[in-house]
């Protein structure tokens, strides 16, 4: 059997996998939700970018052991989550929203007032 230093060495040896999290958009009337899951990212770690066209987001979880325990087993490693997004020229880009809880991201991107449904109201004539 291997000793503690041995193991806690092999773990930190593996390499950050790139993953693409699962997410799930949502139409409303005045915006878009986008749902994005990264368990294991703290808030710290996560960075969204709005580029031109895009909605850039990364984000790292990096699991650390406490001091004086042993690891006799590890399925858990770093991962790197990287995904993009193409927007619409619907969206109003200054009122963006980010809520980030336990892992799971919450973006709402707000729709312009131009692209807004609109009723027409009719008048007798």
């Amino acid at each position: 059997m291997s000793t503690e230093l041995e193991k806690t060495t092999q773990h930190q040896a593996r390499k950050m996998e790139r993953v693409i999290p699962a997410s799930d958009i949502l139409e409303r009337p005045d915006g878009w939700h986008i749902v994005v899951d990264m368990p294991g990212v703290m808030k710290d770690d996560l960075v969204i970018d709005m580029q031109e066209r895009e909605l850039i987001l990364r984000g790292k979880s990096a699991y650390t052991f406490k001091e004086g325990r042993e690891l006799l087993r590890s399925e858990f490693a770093p991962v790197e989550y990287a995904r993009t997004f193409t927007l619409s020229d619907e969206i109003d880009r200054e009122k963006v929203k980010a809520v980030f809880k336990n892992g799971v991201l919450d973006l709402f991107l707000p729709k312009a007032e131009k692209a807004k449904p609109k009723r027409i109201e009719i008048t007798a004539g």
